[in-house]
């Protein structure tokens, strides 16, 4: 756990969310500023700041964190209509908190490219 990062003090429960999915490795919550109408983040308990600070030892949780996601849209009934996931990495990639997330977009078409 990093002190100074909003995900692991999400974690760690001195940060409310609104939870709508939880493992054991993997807690899932509203976004606070949604993109579509359903905008859901999945972030895992083990902080890992980048994608490219994820190793083999980590290759179960980020299984995790798109069978979350997988597991959320079936649970809402939006699976079949569709839903996006995408993990942004580093700043020129649109990361703005540096602990590792899985964006789940869902409730309208979503168009390509997305910018």
């Amino acid at each position: 756990m990093s002190t100074d990062c909003l995900f692991c003090r999400i974690v760690a429960g001195e940060i409310s969310v609104d939870r709508i999915y939880e493992s054991e490795t993997v807690i899932g919550f509203k976004d606070i500023n949604p993109q579509a109408p359903i905008h859901v983040l999945f972030i895992p308990r083990k902080h890992i700041a980048t994608l490219n600070d994820a190793d083999a030892a980590d290759r179960a949780v980020l299984g995790d964190l798109l069978l979350a996601a997988r597991h959320y849209a079936a649970e809402r009934g939006i699976a079949e209509d569709g839903f996006r996931v995408a993990m942004n990495c580093n700043r020129d990639g649109g990361q703005t908190v540096f602990h590792i997330h899985l964006h789940m977009l869902a409730g309208r078409s979503l168009s390509w490219p997305p910018g």
